[in-house]
């Protein structure tokens, strides 16, 4: 982790669809609600532009978020939980995500609430896979 921005990196051993693809399944597969999948390189695209595979999947549970924004309503900035899934550079893929631990720090949150979100990390361990 980049202890200055709370940003975790993995790299991930398949294509950027496919994280997606499988984040999407492992959401289902979890009760947790998809909000949205963000294409950024698509919308890019749409105006002439070009950049690496990008699409930023959003998503959460109302029974994890909303205590942590009820404890501190400034997490509603961070929530809901989001993956970033990018090629990079080199043409691989990664997953990038807050840190639990770093939004913790950030809006004083209690550890117990932290066990809220704390699916995030394996959710990206898991597709990363």
């Amino acid at each position: 982790m980049n202890s200055a921005d709370g940003i975790i990196t993995k790299a991930a051993n398949c294509t950027v669809e496919e994280a997606v693809n499988k984040i999407k399944s492992l959401l289902v597969i979890r009760g947790i609600t998809l909000f949205a999948v963000v294409d950024h390189s698509g919308e890019a695209e749409t105006v002439g532009m070009k950049m690496p595979d990008t699409k930023l999947v959003i998503f959460g549970n109302p029974k994890g978020g909303t205590p942590l924004m009820v404890a501190s309503p400034s997490v509603a900035i961070d929530l809901p939980l989001k993956l970033l899934v990018a090629q990079d550079a080199n043409g691989g893929c990664s997953i990038s995500y807050n840190s639990p631990q770093y939004l913790q720090q950030r809006h004083g949150l209690s550890t117990d609430l932290i066990q809220n979100i704390a699916i995030i990390e394996a959710l990206a361990a898991e597709a990363a896979a």
